[in-house]
């Protein structure tokens, strides 16, 4: 399994967030702004909900835009984080329909916003790799990084949620 932890390597993305489907951008604290330098990405108002998987104090939304918060590791993820990850994409959608613009975001924007990007596309009817691919022209190259993401949108996240719950 390749993470980001594990990985030192893994550049920075060029931009703070990219949109993947109107509407749904995916994005991170951290970026590399055009200088070449590390910057701070720091949400305003520019979203009408934020979901955070990665909490850094400083870095917003502003008073006002609906924020949900649900820490998870971009690692292996047991039955209660895999629900909170289905929630969040339930979430985005509902938010979509409702024509409001949603960021997803971690670190840097590319695994655990990805899991939860990916979904949402999943829950869209979108195929698992085509969500895949598409987060991966949109966002970067590095998007989805952590195989294990990859293979537990493969499987279905209600799926390995079941088998998670099961061995615990």
């Amino acid at each position: 399994m390749r993470t980001r932890g594990m990985q030192p390597d893994v550049p920075a993305p060029r931009n703070p967030w990219s949109e993947i489907v109107p509407g749904l951008w995916m994005g991170g604290h951290e970026y590399r702004g055009r200088t070449g330098r590390l910057e701070t990405a720091v949400v305003r108002d520019e979203f009408d909900v934020v979901q955070s998987l990665l909490r850094l104090p400083g870095h917003g939304p502003d008073a006002g835009v609906e924020h949900r918060v649900w820490p998870i590791p971009d690692g292996p993820l047991d039955g209660t984080q895999l629900a909170g990850v289905i929630r969040l994409a339930r979430a985005a959608n509902e938010a979509l329909d409702a024509g409001r613009r949603v960021l997803v975001r971690c670190y840097h924007g590319y695994n655990r916003s990805g899991l939860v990007v990916a979904h949402a596309l999943v829950q869209r009817g979108g195929a698992p790799d085509e969500a895949v691919r598409l987060i991966r022209a949109r966002r970067s190259a590095w998007a989805l990084h952590n195989e294990l993401f990859v293979a537990y949108l493969r499987a279905g996240l209600h799926t390995v949620r079941l088998v998670e719950e099961l061995a615990e």
